[in-house]
């Protein structure tokens, strides 16, 4: 339960309400096809993406771990990512083969989600691997280059920015795929009864 003012321990909740209640702002912006938009974008986007760090960190610091962060952060993470994934397919940012690797993505988020909810149920706990550290801080950044590539310039710089981007999803793909086969192959186990 968050309180006024806020305590330390609020501090997780409170970053993970942030990161939920500015998304919509974000998805209304990448409807605006102009560059100031795409800055604002990115200027929201880059502090809420860092907030997913610092959530876990305070949570972890001050022991605040609560039955509401542990339901909103998950839920939180997967609709920040989800629909900014959407949201650059839809905008043409990522068309073709590039909107396939972030429905991959996207995929193994939602399966992974349902694994764990799964095995919470059994009261079974698979903790996050280095690996999906990793992951998550390679498809960040590459996101954030992808918000901002029509808009850069010169052209050169552009198409610098759109290989960062394209390639950083790639490799977030990569990396989804193999993290979704550990997290499948440590669960196993508990699947087959």
């Amino acid at each position: 339960m968050l309180r006024w003012p806020p305590r330390k321990s609020d501090i997780p909740n409170i970053l993970t309400l942030s990161r939920m209640a500015l998304l919509p702002i974000m998805i209304v912006l990448f409807l605006v096809p102009h560059a100031w938009a795409a800055w604002t974008i990115l200027a929201i986007y880059t502090p809420a993406a860092i907030s997913d760090y610092f959530d876990g960190y305070y949570a972890r610091r001050y022991k605040s771990v609560s039955n509401v962060g542990v339901f909103l952060d998950p839920i939180a993470d997967k609709l920040f990512v989800g629909a900014i994934l959407f949201m650059l397919a839809s905008t043409g940012r990522l068309e073709g083969w590039w909107a396939i690797s972030a429905l991959l993505i996207l995929m193994r988020e939602i399966f992974i989600a349902g694994l764990r909810e799964f095995l919470a149920g059994q009261e079974i706990k698979i903790p996050v691997t280095n690996l999906a550290k990793w992951k998550t801080g390679v498809q960040m950044t590459a996101i954030g280059f992808l918000i901002m590539w029509p808009y850069v310039t010169p052209e050169w710089f552009a198409t610098l920015v759109e290989v960062i981007g394209k390639g950083g999803i790639l490799i977030a793909m990569v990396l989804t795929l193999v993290t979704g086969w550990q997290y499948t192959r440590a669960a196993w186990p508990h699947l087959k009864d």
